[in-house]
Parts: structure tokens; sequence; C-alpha cells
């Protein structure tokens, strides 16, 4: 099995060789959507970041269990444990069921994954679903001595666990900056601690969503689903978990301690996280309001947007840069995405009609070797892409007879893009009806014998007028000594 794979873990800020706990089993959680609105720009971003994991490590040969959550209950406004719950406050803004808005937005976000081509998880856990399991988690850690109960509402014991273990590793907070930068708010007078953080929550009057409990009827705390649902599925100690760098604290900070005061062992061997989509620098989130939804993206239906853009320009888009950079959203960069797209899948189509010479005057394996080397160095889809570029210099070079390739050497070459554009990239081209490409062809080859036919009149002016028109239209000419060949530019 090819195992040269590194990946950048948060928890020790450094690369390390992926070494699957139970290889060939790959184990993989990753943070999913809390379901109370559409799904914007910057869900896409760890959806195909993940995907393009989830799909390489299947191509190395593991057996993968991706398991990616859906949060339906127990996350409040703020992630102090104050404020109304997400799904509540849609629910009351819609006049809906609670499991109505989710079900609703859930139909939304799958139809936007089927879109952008990524692969269906193993398991799709939602936290409503898994009380039990999230209780029992709570009576170890009670059992522990880490957690108290207070009001009917069970909290955990940030301070008493950072005398025996490291809270703050994964973000790098330290527990007396946390004491000084924590504000007081309402209702927290329960706490021992301001920076405790619940693991139950006794719902108040009207609260809709709450179950029965030795503590009160209410509802897990946020963090606990993901600890409960992760151990369930993938065992006490997994291999990798992802999700938004944005979770990083207090999110996934809680989940290690969770796990750890419950097992007396960390759950998790990597993290992995992803940097977050800006819009003129600023986070691009649903709370703060700067948001652009995947169907408006879509559709070109909002303000910012001069234009439609097809899911595979946005996963392009995506691609271009390393997962743990940001990415700054505007129009023109969406341009040049769609422009570098467009450019890769004419390469593919030349590559379709290329033929094979005696011998080759490239070095396909080494343009492999290339390629290897930027995905497995913490899936460094931008080197990548530059290298798959690299291929399509080759095919036009091939195309235009400067460089020959041998048969085996094409198959190479054919096996080589399939491999990373559509297997572990998950690129596809956009369907053609086969009534319009038939018809097209007919129509260019009535253009280009019009066009021949000034040529040999020494109409020169006609010739160069429709060879600069179809320019225009994004039609690209090009004259062999057996006549054109047109191709879109």
């Amino acid at each position: 099995m090819h195992n040269n794979f590194t990946i950048y873990n948060s928890l020790t800020r450094r690369k390390e060789l992926f070494e699957p706990l139970r290889p060939p089993f790959a184990g993989l959680y990753v943070c999913g959507p809390t379901v109370y609105s559409n799904a914007h720009l910057g869900h896409a971003r760890p959806a195909i970041t993940f995907d393009v994991l989830y799909r390489y490590l299947l191509h190395l040969g593991y057996k993968v269990r991706y398991v990616r959550n859906i949060t339906d209950v127990g996350h409040l406004e703020n992630d102090s444990d104050e404020g109304e719950d997400k799904i509540l406050k849609a629910a009351r803004a819609e006049h809906l069921e609670p499991m109505e808005v989710v079900q609703n937005y859930m139909n939304t976000f799958h139809r936007n994954m089927d879109q952008l081509n990524t692969l269906k998880p193993s398991i799709e856990p939602r936290a409503s679903g898994h009380i039990i399991e999230q209780q029992e988690f709570i009576r170890k850690i009670l059992k522990k001595g880490y957690a108290y109960e207070s009001n009917g509402s069970v909290y955990f014991d940030v301070k008493k666990y950072s005398e025996k273990y490291d809270y703050g590793k994964l973000s790098g907070r330290v527990l007396e900056e946390l004491q000084a930068n924590t504000r007081s708010l309402a209702g927290q007078d329960e706490k021992r601690s301001p920076f405790d953080f619940s693991l139950w929550k006794k719902a108040t009057p009207g609260h809709i969503m709450k179950w029965p409990s030795e503590w009160s009827n209410g509802f897990p705390g946020w963090h606990m689903e993901c600890s409960a649902m992760s151990v369930k599925y993938l065992g006490e100690v997994f291999d990798i978990h992802g999700g938004g760098m944005d979770l990083m604290f207090p999110h996934h900070e809680c989940e290690i301690a969770q796990s750890t005061a419950a097992l007396g062992k960390e759950s998790v061997k990597y993290w992995m996280h992803n940097n977050m989509i800006t819009i003129n620098g600023q986070k691009m989130a649903r709370s703060i309001g700067n948001f652009i939804t995947l169907d408006q993206l879509f559709s070109g239906e909002h303000p910012l947007l001069e234009q439609p853009y097809s899911p595979m320009t946005i996963r392009f888009f995506i691609l271009q840069a390393h997962y743990r950079s940001t990415v700054d959203f505007s129009n023109e960069a969406l341009k040049s995405a769609e422009k570098g797209l467009e450019r890769l899948f004419k390469g593919l189509e030349t590559l379709e009609k290329t033929g094979p010479s005696e011998k080759s005057t490239l070095d396909i394996s080494a343009l492999e070797k290339k390629c290897f080397d930027a995905i497995d160095d913490d899936l460094n889809t931008p080197v990548l892409l530059s290298y798959l570029f690299e291929g399509v210099k080759y095919i036009n070079q091939v195309n235009d007879g400067k460089e020959k390739l041998s048969a085996a050497d094409l198959g190479s070459l054919k096996k080589l893009f399939k491999t990373f554009v559509f297997d572990i990239l998950g690129l596809k081209a956009a369907p053609v009806s086969v009534t319009d490409e038939k018809l097209t062809g007919e129509l260019m080859k009535i253009i280009i014998d019009l066009r021949q036919d000034a040529r040999e009149r020494k109409d020169f002016a006609t010739s160069d007028k429709i060879r600069n028109e179809l320019k225009e239209a994004g039609i690209i000419l090009k004259d062999r000594k057996d006549g054109a060949e047109w191709e879109r530019g």
C-alpha cells in the first residue's frame, strides 16, 4: 500500500505521517452543519476538503468509515451556554416544528452536497437521535468527578480537569487567560467558574426540544454530541477528527476534555482543521449575515454576484487554495476559477483525441510522481493542480506535433488525469446534450467551410472577420495542413 501521506496535525502543529490505528481501516469524523438555514459558501469548504481526504484514503486502499454529524439540538446562540437554541429560533421565525426545520435544511444541504459531487458519508448521525448515548457519556464524566450538577443542569469542571490534564492544548488557550477574558453572562451564576461548559441544560418553560433525565427535563450541551457519537461509531480511539478552524475553540477543545475525562484517554489521533472563506477580509458566516448561499451562487441571484457559477467552478475555486489557507471571495476569483476549470477539461478533451507515437519525448512517470508528492504533502491541492496543468501543456504540445507520446505513456497520462481529476479531486465535466453537441459540430463545419471558401478566393478580410468573431464568442480556430480545427476557448 502506498503510504507516504502526511497530514498537518492541529494538536501537535506539525506534519505527521498518517498511520491509522487499525490498518487498513481508517476512522474519519467530521463536524457537519447545524441545520437551521441554507448551506452557504463557507459550508462548502469543509465539505470539499474532507471529501478529498476521504477520496484519497479510499484511493490508498483504506477501508474508511466516514462519520459526519448533523447538529439538530443544543447549539445555542452563543458558545457560553446562553441564548436560544438555533433550531428553535428558526422554527419560531418560520412557524414550523423544529424537526420540520431540520428536515427542510437537511434536504437542501444534501442536494447542495450532491451538486458539489461530494461522496456521501458512511454514517450521518443526528444529535437528537443519540440522547441516550450522550446521557451515558455525562454519567461517566460525573462518576470520574469532572462534572457537577447545578439546578438541574450538569456542567464540566474545567478547573478540576486542568489539575490533571491540559485544557487548551488544541487551541493554545491558557486557563488563566480564559479566566481573565471571560465576561460574566446572565444565568451563569449556577456555574462554579464562568469557563465551565454545559453537558446537560435544564429546559426553560416553553422549550420544546427536551428529554427526561435524572437531572431534569432538558437537552445535551452542544459539545457532547460529537464526543458521544464519534466514540459510538468509531471506537474509543479513532484516527482523524476534522472541521472548520472556527470549531477549534471551544467546540473541539471541549470534546477533548469530555472524552479524556470519561475514558481516561484522548479519542483522536489526528486533528485537521480547514481555514475560513472570507469576504472583504471578514469570515463568511451566518451569524454575521455576510454569507452567500450555495443556491444563490449556482443561480447568480445575489447582489454581490455578477453571474451564476457552476458547482464545479465552486469546487475548483476551493481546491485552488490549500485547505489551511484562507480564501477570499470575489467575482474575479470565481471567474478565474471558471476559466481554469474550462482549460483543464479542454485539455482532457484534446487528450481523448490524441494518437500515440512510436516513442515518447516526455517523462510521464516524473509527472505522476510530482502529483502524488503534492497530494501526499498534507493534501496540497493547489500544487497538485499546477502539475495537472503541466500535464495539459504536455497534451497541447503533443497535439501541436512538438512532443510525442508512446501508446503506453499516453495510457499512463489518461490514467493519471482520471485518478487525480475525477477520483481524488472529485471534479466532473458538465453534461452536454448529445443533440446540442451534434448541432454545434454541424454549424461549425458550415462556418469553417465558408471561411475556407473565403480564403481560397483570397478574401482574407472575411476570413479574418469570421476567425475574430468566433474568438469573441469563445471559439478558437486552429489552421492545419488538412483544414481547420475548432475548440471552445
